[in-house]
């Protein structure tokens, strides 16, 4: 059975084509994370999966069936598929109990198990009105999912959360998957969120699948340095300087890409440098230096130079990458 398959879907919107031919395929349980700037389409793709959004061309199949489009149905969406937008609302002034209830489709123990793993048991006697935005991002979570679907869409769920929130919301989506088996795709920003989480990322440009793949292909060989930048700074080289300086050569690419922890600093050897800018990141250094022909960032989990040393840089050849 075909869990989820996209095939050759584009959106248009008043003339504008918002997502050009995106395909590709999930499996039950498969974690996938969608990443690109704002405006790329990521979250039109999403509810276009969900059934909210009508495809130009192309179709998407749910457990073997098509998802059929707002334009063939008179209440939106799939009652399988389940889509947390980054605008969810709940009613004011309820107990958070009172809301749950309204939606609630379950046993009693199947709602404790839910309400359990969405961290919000405690909550229950509380007014909505007296929630933090985290709390209130969990009681949506928990009444969108008193449906039970098989998969769940979530559109940036980590964005405008501390870091309290959100490492308890990382523990809650951990849990829905493991714990209940709830499919999941989400976006993010955060590259932290999707390289440690996802078993495939998918990629969008100005509206277009540019990449996919498991998060260590994506990051090390990224297409080109826009998805680069998406997942973590990096060094981009001309060839014609990457040659002169490192002997490294590909003359079909124009680039050589240098992730900041493939470079390491020597004393005794290596690319003559100078030492301009560190700055501490709590896990890592930051070291700007400056080379002949161009300056670079290296990460190091230790420093032990200062701003002016003059330092040798030797790149570790298995891990270039040439866009």
């Amino acid at each position: 059975m075909r869990f989820l398959e996209v095939s050759g879907v584009s959106v248009a919107e008043e003339g504008t084509e918002i997502l050009t031919q995106i395909s590709f395929t999930q499996q039950s349980g498969q974690k996938v994370a969608i990443s690109g700037e704002t405006g790329s389409g990521k979250s039109t793709l999403l509810q276009t999966i969900a059934g909210l959004v009508q495809p130009s061309t192309g179709q998407v199949i749910f457990k073997d069936k098509k998802v059929i489009g707002p334009h063939d149905k008179l209440v939106p969406g799939h009652p399988d598929i389940a889509y947390l937008s980054q605008q969810f609302e709940l009613p004011q002034f309820l107990r958070v109990e009172q809301v749950l209830q309204y939606s609630n489709t379950l046993t009693e123990a199947e709602a404790q198990t839910l309400y359990e793993i969405c961290r919000i048991s405690h909550l229950t006697k509380r007014r909505t009105n007296q929630l933090s935005g985290g709390e209130r991002q969990r009681i949506a979570l928990a009444r969108l999912l008193s449906s039970w679907p098989d998969l769940l869409l979530l559109d940036e769920p980590y964005s405008n959360l501390d870091m309290g929130h959100k490492s308890v919301l990382k523990s809650v989506i951990h849990d829905l998957s493991e714990e209940l088996g709830i499919t999941l795709i989400l976006i993010s920003h955060d590259p932290h969120d999707t390289l440690s989480w996802a078993d495939e990322i998918l990629v969008m440009q100005q509206g277009q699948l540019v990449q996919q793949g498991k998060p260590q292909h994506i990051y090390t060989q990224p297409i080109n340095e826009y998805s680069a930048a998406l997942f973590g700074k990096y060094n981009l080289i001309p060839a014609t300087i990457a040659s002169s300086l490192f002997g490294l050569v590909n003359k079909a690419k124009t680039h050589l890409l240098l992730r900041p922890e493939s470079i390491k600093l020597v004393q005794d050897n290596g690319v003559a440098g100078k030492v301009t800018s560190i700055k501490y990141f709590g896990s890592h250094y930051e070291i700007e230096v400056q080379l002949s022909e161009v300056s670079i960032k290296v990460t190091s989990a230790v420093c032990d130079v200062v701003e002016g040393n003059e330092v040798g840089v030797v790149v570790d050849r298995e891990k270039v990458w040439w866009v």
